[in-house]
């Protein structure tokens, strides 16, 4: 894993602008996982009439990107397992400059203001202060992101119920130290010692001092906190989790790309297919603990099982982190002939006593019509910079396993300052020479910026003749002007040498670490259709499956150009609407209890389609 990230933030400042042209990563200024989940995050928040009873806990260990809502009453921050890791535990809060619509603040400014936050809900601490009652929680600043300023802080708040009134009663400075840390405070005041207690983390951010270029002002002064735990009979030195849980994700199963086509990948698969899958976990407790790990692998499309296998039970010594390699010769198998996906699911058994939330995780291995090396999360805006930066090339290296034919180049584009990064560029396509693009297959020029929520933050943009690409080929493009075009970056998956950048005449490799966000499609061409055509019920254009279904649903529309018109909507079988969100290749539903659900697709307001779905376990 990445651990010195953003090494170019320092760079956010004048002296950038008239510096002679180089490689650039910034902070997002949106955050496309909470924009295109914004209905079911309405949907989500509720609040319990009892105040919660003792103990308090939370390692934002599940799944959703959002709070979990019988914990807390807010929902500005934002889940995840991409901006750290250096967490004991999956998943970590994260507190940033981006608002819970996935918007930077209207608020933001270079003075400093008031950005996320994040609740709890009400308590009962109606003990007496003998009780011993303690609030611990872990926190880093920065993580794989931008370090917060020491003007900066993260702070914790408490509430004395009988007064309604919050009191500071923690808090630290910005700085650039990325270790996480321990805090411990206890709880013994009698103004916080009543039932409906609350306690509440804040960070306070501030923008660039230098807003001379627009688009490269972004997310910024980032925090994570973990494993928040409020009980009684502690100390001070009760900071010991009893405790074994995965501390990462699992990563993609094969050797090269987090997806690729799926008759690519049958081409190749004895040499595409890894030989194990990598796990991370941590015996967080003082003890040596003993624990069992499995595997499952799961055919989603066929919505059955296709392998499961153990590594056994093990023992691990205390507060040790293990990298654990599982030896597999199972290849993704199955009856589908145009596209794939799987289920890996890797858990941990261990005794009674200890948190389950963070003893399983799954990911799901794509095989569709593009290939990726990124993981679908921009943690960062990437682009060249600076006097000489107009007619830079970015390249990304690709290879073709057979003669295929490239239809369409998706690169996700972050929403910049005050738009500034909407300028033209030319699309691009060369093929190889010695381990540098060479030859031009395919230009377009004057290409605009666009963002979307279509395909997970991507935009399409087709290639209607299509470019013939067997073996090695580039694709990226060329810049008209010095303006920071500030495209998506996956800071998760190292680009291994791939990533290439041209200035004053030279292929350079990138300097920067993580994935550009720029995927080509293959295969046959894509429909391109009039609305007019799209209600043709028997076209069969919609398709949504497995059905039953578990955690998502899988969404076609045999890759229309719809201009972003397209949408969901789920409904319970009372007709009360659940969900409706734009279009998107994979639908979460993990959020939906068991039962009977109907999917609506809809243009203009106008309903094309319509699928009965089975919601199980």
């Amino acid at each position: 894993m990445i651990r010195h990230l953003f090494i170019y933030f320092v760079f956010l400042n004048v002296f950038l602008v008239f510096s002679p042209a180089q490689e650039v990563v910034t902070g997002l200024r949106s955050n496309y996982s909470i924009t295109k989940n914004k209905d079911k995050q309405r949907l989500s928040k509720s609040l319990s009439n009892a105040a919660l009873e003792l103990p308090f806990f939370d390692d934002f260990s599940g799944r959703s990107i959002f709070p979990d809502s019988s914990k807390w009453i807010d929902n500005y921050i934002f889940i995840n397992n991409t901006y750290s890791d250096q967490q004991i535990t999956v998943g970590v809060a994260t507190f940033d400059a981006i608002d819970n619509t996935g918007l930077l603040y209207e608020s933001a400014s270079v003075s400093g203001f008031k950005a996320d936050q994040l609740t709890s809900q009400p308590i009962n601490l109606n003990y007496a202060s003998s009780d011993n009652i303690w609030l611990s929680f872990l926190y880093q600043a920065g993580g794989l992101s931008d370090s917060p300023e020491p003007s900066d802080s993260l702070t914790l708040q408490f509430l004395a119920p009988d007064e309604n009134k919050w009191y500071s009663v923690w808090e630290a400075d910005g700085t650039t130290d990325r270790r996480f840390k321990q805090a411990i405070i206890r709880v013994d005041k009698s103004r916080y010692l009543k039932n409906g207690f609350q306690f509440r983390f804040i960070n306070y951010a501030s923008l660039s001092p230098n807003l001379s270029d627009p688009s490269m002002v972004g997310n910024c002064d980032i925090w994570n906190v973990d494993y928040v735990l409020l009980d009684k009979n502690r100390n001070a030195g009760d900071t010991i989790y009893h405790d074994v849980a995965f501390r990462s994700p699992i990563r993609s199963l094969l050797k090269t790309y987090e997806a690729m086509p799926w008759k690519q990948f049958r081409k190749i698969e004895l040499q595409e297919m890894g030989s194990s899958i990598t796990i991370q976990y941590r015996n967080n407790d003082t003890i040596k603990r003993n624990v069992t790990r499995d595997f499952e692998i799961w055919d989603v499309y066929k919505n059955s099982q296709a392998d499961f296998f153990t590594a056994g039970a093990t023992d691990i010594n205390s507060l040790t982190n293990v990298d654990y390699k599982k030896n597999h010769t199972y290849s993704f198998n199955t009856d589908n002939t145009d596209s794939a996906m799987f289920r890996i699911t890797c858990s941990l058994k261990t005794d009674a006593t200890d948190p389950k939330e963070n003893d399983t995780i799954v990911y799901y291995q794509v095989f569709k019509n593009y290939f990726a090396f990124d993981d679908g999360s921009s943690e960062g805006g990437y682009g060249i910079n600076g006097l000489g930066s107009r007619n830079a090339m970015v390249a990304y290296r690709f290879v073709s396993y057979l003669p295929d034919t490239l239809r369409a180049v998706r690169i996700c584009f972050n929403d910049s300052y005050q738009e500034a990064n909407k300028r033209a560029f030319d699309l691009m396509v060369w093929d190889n020479n010695n381990g540098v693009p060479g030859n031009v297959l395919y230009s377009k020029e004057e290409v605009m910026v666009q963002q979307t929520n279509l395909i997970n933050g991507f935009y399409t943009y087709y290639i209607p003749e299509g470019v013939i690409v067997s073996g090695t080929f580039y694709i990226g493009w060329k810049q008209r002007s010095e303006t920071f075009l500030n495209a998506g970056i996956d800071i998760n998956t190292p680009n291994a040498g791939r990533q290439l950048y041209w200035l004053n005449g030279e292929w350079k490799p990138s300097q920067v670490a993580g994935s550009i966000m720029i995927r080509p499609v293959v295969g046959y061409p894509p429909k391109i259709t009039s609305i007019a055509d799209i209600y043709d019920q028997e076209k069969n254009i919609i398709r949504v499956w497995p059905n039953p279904a578990t955690d998502f649903l899988n969404v076609s529309c045999s890759d229309l150009q719809l201009s972003g018109l397209l949408y969901l909507t789920v409904m319970d079988i009372s007709g009360r609407q659940l969900m409706k969100l734009p279009f998107s290749e994979r639908i979460d539903i993990s959020s939906l209890h068991e039962g009977i659900y109907i999917i609506i697709t809809s243009i203009k307001g106008k309903s094309i389609s319509s699928d009965r779905i089975i919601k199980t376990r």
